[in-house]
């Protein structure tokens, strides 16, 4: 089997070197064939190593991947839960995550991500039902949405007849 092995740090500060010794030993172990991918720095939104690693992952370069705990491959849930289902689960991608003792292509590893999965979805239900409650409150009371204009702003975010969009609706706000 030939598996991607994913290192990630937050900060250059950061090494990735305990995650890949730990990691490429596990692969020997196993007599996986491998290719580390290591990332430094990463933010939310820019993640250029792993964005080129699941070009390769779609065209089925590599049988798995392999990380050392799951929020070292993901930065939410959400985004794992996407990626789990799109990529591992639909194109029957090995995942495994070595702390977690999570492995996608075996029935109980499935279940557990299904658990947290579960979890995670009710978790976003209630935070948007509480927004959207809030949501509602402030604009019976009046209150304006949005944020304020500060010193560093430039636009004009409160032009008369200016539509807001407040839970999938649009509402024109009152001159």
């Amino acid at each position: 089997m030939k598996v991607a092995i994913y290192c990630r740090t937050s900060t250059q500060e950061q090494h990735t070197e305990n995650q890949r010794i730990e990691l490429e030993e596990y692969a020997n172990r196993m007599g996986y064939e491998y290719e580390v991918f290591e990332e430094k720095e990463s933010t939310r939104n820019t993640r250029p190593v792993k964005q080129a690693l699941l070009q390769r992952l779609r065209l089925k370069e590599f049988d798995g991947v392999l990380v050392r705990q799951l929020d070292r491959w993901a930065r939410s849930i959400s985004e794992l839960i996407l990626e789990a289902e799109d990529l591992f689960i639909a194109k029957k991608i090995s995942f495994i995550s070595l702390k977690d003792n999570i492995d996608l292509s075996t029935s109980s590893g499935q279940l557990i991500f299904h658990i947290f999965s579960a979890f995670a979805q009710f978790e976003r239900s209630l935070i948007r039902e509480r927004t959207m409650s809030g949501l509602a409150r402030a604009v019976k009371e009046g209150k304006q949405l949005g944020r304020p204009k500060g010193s560093k702003d430039k636009t004009d975010r409160r032009k008369s007849g200016y539509m807001l969009r407040w839970a999938g609706k649009k509402v024109e706000k009152e001159k």
